[in-house]
């Protein structure tokens, strides 16, 4: 039988992982990461958990990637840690994930292979074929998938637009030779499921933007992605024509832009992109800066310019700042801060919600179903997106004429068979979240989580004692530090009355009480709760270091 097994992606935005197993061969689609939810304090990315994967490391023919969003590729490093296997995408995919792999140190052991749409991967018994999609990305593909039992259609993340900048359009006519070879299970992109008729041209977005450039009379300063390479072509052709200068500021758009400009799929006039140190000999009306920072990331260029801690960049007050980038759910209150620096600096601010300056990579409803009508599946798979995306995509799907009971609402974890007798849900293997903090992968949990919670919401109290170990006497103590909790100098009479609670504690507990320091700290624990809840109704991490010398 054929298995498809999603490790990630089903039940949320992100950390997209899919694989497929059959006749000892598995292969990985996509390897994605999630930026943490609000709950999740001081975690820095997500990514699934991969148990499976290694306990059937030895079948694994190799990591197939449909575009270089993170949460596509972000998950990479730490997958190749615990195995090796090829990686086949197509170049700027490839370009991408080899400058990560250079940070991770992982290049050495990891084999890169360059695939294109139209050609044919052979693994085992699949035969994969790359098919040209058009997203907020270039070189994105979706993949075919022949298998024993009939083809599979995984459409990556897509949208259908004939006017896209890039000349990278969804090859309709592929897809449509597919449904009428026969396709036996859609796996389809559920992100914009929620939105009605078709994604916005980006030939509407150019107009836009030409307008704002026209009315500038200052520098013109826009944050984007650094992987959407059309978006920065439009920008360099407008910049083009209103004579104006381009600087590429930010790490990870300067990795892109040369990435790209490699490639050729990003082309700027000679004498048109100019260095940071540079910007200081033209003047303001003639230079457009594009930068990252359009989810209000912390340390980002645009972060720094709006905190006023970018060394080379001043916000002046006739600067315009664009925003073209759609808000991230979870980022709304970092951006929003990142907008009000902006305008106390004087700048204008130009945002999604004031203008049509960003068109979503994801396909809208109409899309959908024009999706699933030239493919004609006998099984469709919503993928990509919370649960409520993926309900509202099946729903969307049985409107198109697919039968209910050929709808297969799956969630991570759960195993997805086709034989010679059709589809079936076949059991569950060991999914989850693993949470990288740091260096530390996997190290970081729930109990990790609550008590990092109610640290940030209650704060702590120390209590430090000594005893002597003999004659058991207080000899050091109590000590008590708040931290979080209250200010000291104002509420001092609160910790000097919690010394006198432990105190009696020490009183209540003789010296012969076996096991009697152990004794002596859960009493304080119990009793410190209580008294801080009974006299300022809240309840502080209490954490007593009793110790006898």
């Amino acid at each position: 039988m054929v298995k498809l097994i999603p490790l990630g992606g089903l039940g949320e935005i992100g950390l997209n992982m899919m694989l497929l197993e059959c006749q000892g061969t598995l292969f990985v689609i996509d390897a994605g990461l999630m930026f943490p939810e609000d709950y999740m304090l001081g975690v820095d990315y997500v990514i699934p958990d991969m148990t499976y994967l290694k306990q059937n490391a030895k079948k694994m023919a190799g990591i197939v990637l449909t575009h270089a969003h993170e949460d596509h590729i972000g998950a990479l490093p730490y997958l190749l840690r615990e195995m090796h296997a090829p990686i086949f995408g197509t170049p700027f995919t490839l370009g991408l994930v080899r400058h990560k792999l250079e940070e991770h140190d992982l290049m050495g052991h990891t084999a890169l292979h360059t695939v294109h749409p139209g050609e044919t991967l052979k693994m085992g018994p699949f035969a994969l074929e790359f098919i040209r999609v058009n997203h907020s990305v270039v070189d994105g593909v979706g993949i075919a998938i022949r298998t024993p039992y009939g083809t599979i259609v995984h459409t990556g993340d897509f949208k259908f637009s004939h006017t896209c900048v890039d000349g990278m359009a969804t090859d309709v006519s592929r897809f449509a030779r597919c449904g009428e070879e026969g396709v036996l299970a859609l796996m389809s992109d559920s992100t914009n499921v929620e939105s009605s008729g078709h994604t916005v041209s980006d030939c509407e977005i150019a107009e836009v933007l030409a307008g704002i450039c026209q009315r500038c009379a200052g520098r013109i300063i826009i944050a984007l992605f650094a992987s959407n390479v059309g978006r920065i072509q439009q920008i360099v052709e407008l910049a083009a024509a209103s004579n104006r200068k381009v600087l590429f500021n930010g790490r990870s758009i300067e990795v892109s832009v040369h990435i790209a400009q490699q490639l050729g799929y990003l082309r700027i006039p000679a004498g048109m992109q100019i260095d940071i140190d540079q910007i200081r000999h033209f003047p303001e009306d003639e230079v457009i800066i594009i930068t990252t920072g359009s989810q209000g990331e912390p340390m980002s260029a645009l972060a720094r310019m709006a905190a006023g801690t970018h060394r080379q960049i001043k916000i002046m007050p006739e600067d315009t700042v664009i925003l073209s980038s759609k808000f991230i759910p979870g980022n709304e209150r970092a951006i929003t801060n990142i907008i009000n620096d902006l305008y106390r600096r004087g700048a204008t601010v130009i945002y999604e919600k004031i203008a049509k300056i960003h068109v979503s990579g994801h396909a809208f409803q109409e899309e959908l179903k024009m999706m699933i009508r030239l493919t004609r599946p006998r099984y469709f798979i919503p993928i990509h997106g919370e649960y409520r995306h993926l309900v509202q995509h099946a729903r969307l799907a049985e409107q198109e004429g697919i039968a209910k009971e050929n709808i297969l609402l799956a969630q991570n974890g759960q195993v997805i068979t086709f034989d010679d007798s059709g589809a079936a849900m076949a059991g569950n293997v060991v999914t989850g979240r693993l949470l990288i903090d740091g260096k530390g992968v996997g190290d970081v949990g729930r109990s990790v989580l609550k008590e990092r919670r109610l640290l940030s919401e209650e704060g702590m109290v120390v209590i430090n004692m000594a005893f002597d170990e003999e004659t058991g006497v207080v000899i050091y103590g109590p000590d008590l530090v708040s931290k979080g909790f209250v200010f000291e100098t104002e509420t001092g009479h609160l910790l000097d009355d919690a010394q006198c609670v432990v105190l009696e504690i020490v009183e209540d507990v003789p010296p012969e009480v076996p096991n009697r320091i152990e004794v002596i700290r859960g009493r304080v624990q119990s009793a410190l709760r209580q008294y801080f809840f009974f006299t300022i109704g809240r309840r502080p991490v209490i954490m007593p270091f009793i110790v006898e010398v």
